[in-house]
């Protein structure tokens, strides 16, 4: 026992080598479904989208529907893209995709963080570039609640002196 710790920091040293050593092997390996599929949970403000990536040949389908019938505007079209782009795998992937609550614009941000997710289960080498992006990072920003006695959630009536 000539590897005693007898200090915090060694301690310390210790548990992160432990826990990097851990999480290094959970990362590097795949997960994913006898289908060959795999599944993540994307959310963005009141948005929850439930994504499934398996190998094909780009299709996306969201909520039975194409991807350019559920997300008319070209813009929650190109956020939709974006993981892909970023990842160097666009067209490789087909993804289907159903999603819940919200407004479009949080749907097409669901969508895009559940897809980010489901590639790096899929391809744990893929988060690196996911990651620098952003794309796995949940958007925690809510509509903030209205408060009693105010008309809006911070707005007051206006002031009178008189």
């Amino acid at each position: 026992m000539s590897d005693e710790i007898k200090s915090l920091d060694q301690l310390a040293a210790v548990v992160s080598d432990e826990n990097e050593s851990e999480d290094h092997k959970k990362s590097s390996e795949p997960i994913r479904d006898k289908l060959g599929r795999s599944y993540a949970t994307g959310k963005r403000k009141n948005s929850v989208s439930r994504v499934w990536i398996k190998p094909g040949t780009g299709n996306i389908s969201i909520n039975g529907k194409n991807l350019d019938e559920y997300f008319a505007r070209p813009v929650l079209q190109m956020v939709i893209g974006q993981p892909f782009s970023v990842a160097g795998v666009a067209g490789e992937f087909d993804v289907k995709a159903t999603v819940r609550g919200g407004g479009l614009s949080g749907q097409a941000g669901a969508v895009k963080h559940g897809i980010s997710k489901a590639l790096t289960f899929y391809e744990p080498s893929l988060r690196v570039a996911l990651k620098a992006a952003g794309f796995l990072t949940r958007d925690a920003r809510v509509v903030e609640r209205k408060k009693y006695g105010k008309p809006k959630a911070r707005r007051s009536f206006q002031f009178s002196k008189r």
